[in-house]
């Protein structure tokens, strides 16, 4: 099956030739019959796509490991689930997922699309296999998911420990299909450019592609934050590591996009300001899988890469992307680009979707020097150095307090130009309920006046909320009025009528209640790493954990030894009263081979940090473990030279040795639960860290509400390529 899958890769590199050539051969000439050749050799890409893929699932799947990239990430001891996933922890699997979203979502968008934009659809047709075509040639020539050896090993390497956690499986499909499908509209944004069709026709038929991407980068970026926050062991949802920076990048370009586009839709201006907006976050979506691959940055997330091959073929593509872009843009501002209509006063919706769009920006600018800093330094200074989280938020919160706050007036302000009598009457209520809300988290909460930034931002995220629910209420007043109908079903037929407009409140709700939770638990987190020895304790911000008793079990898989976890029973009271028990531990994953000892590589591989968690409403108690392991290290040395000893003199036969290596160690982890032996332990209380997942729920409802086709613009489309199709029959007779 191997040389199928292979064969696969060598037809999407020949369809995505063909296909591109075709499509801007059949525009230029005006042939529909090549267009509509190189619409079909996308559909083909989907279809042999789509066959490569599911053999590459198929092999990790029944653990073959004559493929290299199975032996190289799984094993037999790795579950079924998390077999499947590990095809995309690879450079080479992660490169075929990139293709299969990338085909199947623009398969999917030329369906949906069939019929509109024929002038601009074979140039984005033409885009999309020119990215289809890179990943396709990676593939083949750099990062084969399809090498084999001809002698398969028994045992694969194995998963690494770090991924095998529920949020993986689903983390990268969801930042993968946000960047493929953000390829979308930067397409046909280039077809709308080189045909000089740039009225707003081209972004109606791409916004659901577009509020698709946002929304599953958006996602994405949360199950990371999660991820990091229940797996790494360090107590945090958000490092600014460079990866992370990379996935957020494009999702700020994106969303200042979404807003700037209404002004296109309803007064024809910044026609230029929505192109750039576009072509930037499809270049960013690019650059995030660069940086993934490459390894020019160091990070957790990023694949090692020996040699530079992946990592020059990515540059020359955001290059020429970068070049085409600018080329485009500048040709085209002074004639297809010109503005319809100017900002006619600062106190309108423009002026504040304006202002909104340049703090996105210059969030992106910042997060971009922080992230790229290293590599600025080391050309400049020829030394390569860092910034920290602290530099970060020194910059990103002052922006972040002013994007709050915009998004709050933003809604209620008036089109073209208002007063500063009619905003006050429209943000009265919202403003002072906030103003009451901040006061009483001031009086209630001690030391809350010594976080100025936090409760500013607190101040604005429940002004926006306040809007937003004052808009929700005003329209289920008026259509009750109209209607007659109660609270709830008025709520649902407004919803209803138009679901961008109020799915988009519901997403301005669920970032404040994000930011609220980001703000307070960043300010109000205790945390201390302390050493502690059965029976002792460590207080924070009033409880107090005591480190009761050690643990320990060996985890077994498919017959065979999957892991060793040492860890602890944490009881955790507060005046008294017990509260919580936590169990965190760590866990121990083999080494392959035995060059560490036939016992010793099960302490000298991969390791990872199982926390114990009590989540709640109003706050988190979180414990993270690292156990001293010196003593039994000792052992597992003198035990494993007995072991040899005993092999070599025939005391024990080969076929005996499995059965006395499992015993002998778990002999050593019942020993290291009775000796109690002392552990350094890592506690958070972290407050409202749960409503950062509530937020986030919200968006992503808003957003599904928004990107929902209302039903009667479903019928409307069937009707009107209906229409079309007897029209086109009418002209040919």
């Amino acid at each position: 099956m191997a040389v199928v899958g292979q064969a696969c890769l060598i037809i999407a590199l020949g369809l995505c030739a063909y296909g591109a050539t075709a499509s801007v051969l059949g525009a230029r000439s005006g042939r529909d019959g090549l267009v509509l050749s190189g619409r079909r050799a996308l559909y083909a890409l989907a279809a042999v796509v789509t066959i490569a893929f599911v053999i590459m699932e198929a092999a990790f799947w029944r653990s073959d490991f004559s493929y290299t990239v199975v032996a190289q990430h799984s094993s037999t001891t790795t579950p079924w689930y998390y077999r499947l996933a590990a095809a995309w922890s690879s450079q080479e699997g992660s490169l075929l997922l990139w293709l299969w979203l990338l085909s199947v979502w623009s398969t999917v968008a030329f369906v949906l699309l069939r019929g509109r934009l024929r002038d601009v659809a074979p140039y984005a047709a033409a885009v999309l296999l020119g990215l289809g075509a890179f990943f396709s040639a990676l593939l083949l020539f750099t990062a084969s998911p399809f090498a084999t050896v001809a002698s398969a090993p028994a045992e694969g390497m194995g998963l690494n420990p770090l991924l095998r956690h529920p949020s993986m499986m689903s983390h990268p499909v969801m930042l993968y299909s946000g960047y493929t499908l953000f390829s979308i509209p930067f397409a046909f944004a280039i077809g709308a450019l080189i045909v000089r069709r740039v009225d707003a026709e081209w972004i109606r038929a791409t916004r659901f592609f577009t509020l698709g991407a946002w929304l599953a980068l958006g996602f994405g970026i949360i199950l990371g934050a999660r991820w990091a926050y229940a797996e790494l062991g360090w107590g945090g949802y958000w490092a600014w590591d460079p990866v992370e920076n990379a996935s957020l990048l494009p999702w700020l370009t994106g969303t200042a996009f979404l807003h700037s586009v209404m002004i296109q839709e309803r007064r024809g201006m910044l026609k230029v300001w929505n192109a750039s907006l576009i072509l930037a976050t499809g270049v960013l979506c690019i650059l995030g899988t660069f940086l993934v691959r490459s390894g020019i940055l160091d990070s957790i997330h990023a694949f090692v890469q020996e040699g530079n091959t992946i990592a020059w073929s990515f540059t020359a593509l955001i290059c020429v992307m970068i070049a085409g872009a600018v080329w485009l843009v500048t040709t085209r501002r002074h004639d297809a680009l010109r503005s319809d209509a100017r900002i006619d006063a600062f106190l309108s919706r423009e002026s504040m979707f304006l202002a909104n769009n340049l703090v996105f920006v210059g969030l992106a600018f910042v997060v971009f020097w922080g992230t790229f800093f290293p590599l600025i330094s080391e050309a400049v200074t020829g030394e390569k150095a860092a910034v920290g989280p602290p530099w970060f938020d020194r910059y990103t919160v002052p922006l972040a307090l002013l994007l709050v706050l915009l998004s709050g007036i933003g809604p209620v302000i008036a089109w073209r130009r208002s007063s500063a009598s009619r905003l006050w009457r429209s943000i009265r209520g919202p403003a002072i309920s906030a103003l009451v809300v901040t006061a009483l988290v001031l009086v209630v909460v001690p030391g809350a006046t010594g976080h100025l930034l936090s409760m500013l931002l607190v101040l604005f995220a429940v002004f926006a909320i306040g809007v937003a629910v004052q808009e929700l209420w005003r329209g289920t007043r008026a259509r009750q009025a109209m209607t007659q109908d109660n609270a709830v079903q008025a709520l649902g037929g407004l919803i209803t009528r138009n679901r961008r407009r109020y799915g988009g409140y519901l997403v301005h709700i669920g970032i404040s209640v994000l930011f609220i939770g980001v703000a307070l638990s960043a300010a109000f987190e205790g945390t201390r790493d302390v050493r502690l020895t059965p029976g002792t304790s460590a207080t924070v911000k009033g409880y107090t954990f005591t480190y009761e008793k050690p643990t320990g079990r060996i985890a077994q898989r498919a017959g065979e030894l999957e892991r060793i976890e040492l860890g602890s029973v944490v009881r955790v009271t507060k005046d008294g009263e017990q509260v919580a028990t936590l169990r965190p531990s760590r866990g121990y994953y083999p080494m392959p081979g035995i060059q560490a000892g036939v016992l010793g590589r099960y302490f000298e591989g991969e390791s990872t940090s199982e926390i114990g968690l009590r989540g709640g409403v109003v706050r988190d108690l979180w414990v993270a473990e690292q156990p001293d392991i010196t003593a039994l290290q000792k052992k597992v040395e003198r035990a494993d030279a007995l072991f040899v000893q005993l092999v070599r003199s025939g005391r024990i036969q080969m076929t005996q040795a499995a059965e006395v290596r499992d015993l002998t160690l778990q002999r050593f982890v019942s020993d290291y639960a009775a000796s109690a032996p002392s552990a350094q332990f890592r506690i958070l209380v972290s407050p409202m860290v749960f409503w950062i997942w509530v937020g986030a729920a919200i968006v992503f409802l808003g957003g599904i509400i928004a990107i929902w086709p209302a039903p009667g613009s479903v019928r409307g489309r069937v009707r009107a390529r209906y229409a079309a199709r007897v029209a086109r029959d009418l002209g040919r007779a």
